[in-house]
């Protein structure tokens, strides 16, 4: 029994027409890119623009965006390759699956429930803390005992959010998808707002030194598990700001780009996967990096990086009140405490697809993957993971695995860029409504450039990423390998040939 053994892309497809596993197609590309916007516009250009500028970048806050977006961008390309060639829920699971085996693609799997979960888990969390600034405007305090799982009993808002949101996406993408325009919408209008205005109240001075000299960073005695590993690796003296601090801030802010592997995941769900998944992913991308740009010049042209404090879970907020707008301060708690809620409900959406799939396979239990008779949602797998995002946001501080999330998003970028090269030349009779442009060229440095931002981050980051993937091959050699479809079924581990006289092996 081959823990290495294939799924063929043809099985996928047709896995996708079982009545008992059929998810609706409501989507379309404006819903797609809708949804990709959605989710990447959220803590990241809310929370992290503060506190990577004053521990990491300076003013070059934007250029620590756009190493990240690059990055992003590369991925995603082959993200639209795969799924306009592979349009099944899943995302880099399913991609895994049907390249790299069995084995890497529960993996991968495994590292998209770390992702979504703890994702979502996080920025329902967020969404509290916004959510109770918002009342203190209108002077609602919310009682220390449910305020907060660090300093009360339980952070009561953010069980609930996560809880309504589980709601939601029982009762349909479509109605989801609806809910998600109005909120973006709002989003995309306090970002505007803070673009607009914030121009008007830069000072132009906070810029420079655009690159701040290099300094020796206070963590410099905090050994390993502190310190970026390529700078343990090497016996780099650490450092924070120039170049390095940079791409160091790159590997955080990187956390702001989450999220467009969602819409992959909404494959199954597309009206015209073949069309509409790539434009999803590559027009939200483009315009969340513009975005992203303008905002991290206006935050370090309002308030001196050096003034920033790391620590400030609002930063944008801040900066206006430093300048004396106060009512732009409140604009943007109100559109960050709105906006959390949508990313919160499209992480969740993320994990459940990927479980669904994971299911359907029989790598985990297959009853998770029956859909709903009336709503066509897979309402177990959401369920249950609606419940544990609330009792993580609930129970528990998780600030400390933002880095966490991000380290096991760039492994999924990489696993991606491989696996499409893989599938040019195993399957290169394939049908590809897009083709990544340059595919090795782009493929390998999307490898590259993912994997110097893991590099980046801290030893105690991979520490418990390898802890958390380590769990995961005991529970695959416990359960899924022995409840395999592939593997009970008899399929054989190997990849379909193209026929005589088929296209020969795609160079671009």
């Amino acid at each position: 029994m081959s823990v290495f053994r294939t799924k063929s892309i043809e099985q996928s497809i047709a896995d996708t027409d079982d009545p008992e596993t059929k998810l609706r197609k409501d989507l379309g590309a404006l819903d797609l890119t809708i949804f990709g916007v959605g989710v990447i516009i959220g803590a990241g250009i809310f929370v992290l623009t503060g506190k990577v500028a004053a521990s990491n970048s300076g003013p070059a806050l934007a250029l620590s965006f756009l190493i990240a977006a690059i990055a992003c961008g590369l991925a995603g390309l082959c993200y639209a390759e795969f799924a306009s060639t592979v349009p099944v829920a899943g995302s880099a699971y399913t991609f895994s699956y049907a390249t790299l085996g069995e084995l890497v693609a529960w993996t991968i799997g495994w590292d998209l429930v770390l992702e979504f979960t703890i994702g979502s888990a996080a920025l329902a969390a967020g969404f509290s803390g916004y959510f109770q600034t918002v009342l203190d405007i209108f002077g609602v305090e919310v009682p220390t005992q449910v305020a907060s799982a660090s300093e009360g009993f339980i952070d009561l808002p953010a069980v609930i959010i996560a809880l309504l949101v589980m709601g939601l996406l029982i009762l349909g993408t479509k109605l989801s998808s609806a809910f998600n325009l109005v909120v973006v919408a709002i989003k995309l209008l306090v970002v505007a707002i803070v673009i607009v205005v914030g121009l008007t109240a830069v000072n132009a001075d906070n810029w420079v030194p655009f690159i701040p000299e290099s300094a020796p960073t206070p963590d410099s005695d905090g050994g390993f598990r502190s310190l970026p590993l390529i700078t343990s690796l090497l016996g780099i003296e650490p450092a924070i700001f120039g170049v390095a601090g940079v791409i160091s801030g790159a590997a955080v802010v990187f956390f702001a780009f989450i999220g467009f592997d969602v819409v992959a995941t909404t494959a199954e769900e597309a009206k015209n996967p073949q069309r509409d998944v790539p434009i999803g992913i590559l027009s939200s991308l483009a315009i969340v990096t513009v975005l992203y740009a303008a905002v991290s010049l206006v935050v370090t042209g309002v308030q001196s990086y050096k003034d920033i404090d790391p620590n400030d879970p609002a930063p944008l907020s801040t900066a206006f009140e430093a300048a004396g707008i106060t009512w732009v301060r409140d604009v943007v708690a109100i559109g960050a405490c709105i906006g959390l809620i949508v990313v919160c409900m499209i992480l969740m959406l993320g994990q459940s697809r990927v479980a669904f799939a994971m299911a359907r396979d029989g790598l985990l239990p297959r009853g998770l993957a029956r859909t709903h008779p009336k709503f066509g949602t897979p309402h177990r797998i959401t369920l249950i993971t609606g419940v544990v995002v609330a009792a993580l946001a609930g129970f528990l501080d998780l600030e400390t695995l933002a880095n966490l999330v991000n380290i096991g998003t760039l492994f999924a970028f990489i696993l991606v860029s491989i696996g499409v090269l893989v599938l040019r030349r195993t399957r290169p009779d394939l049908p590809r409504a897009f083709r990544t442009p340059f595919a090795p060229v782009v493929a390998t440095l999307s490898v590259l450039m993912c994997f110097y931002l893991m590099l980046n981050l801290t030893g105690e980051t991979w520490e418990r990423f390898l802890i958390w993937m380590a769990i995961g091959f005991v529970v695959y050699f416990l359960y899924g390998r022995g409840h395999s479809r592939l593997g009970l079924e008899g399929e054989p581990a190997r990849q379909e040939k193209p026929a005589a006289g088929g296209p020969s092996l795609d160079k671009s």
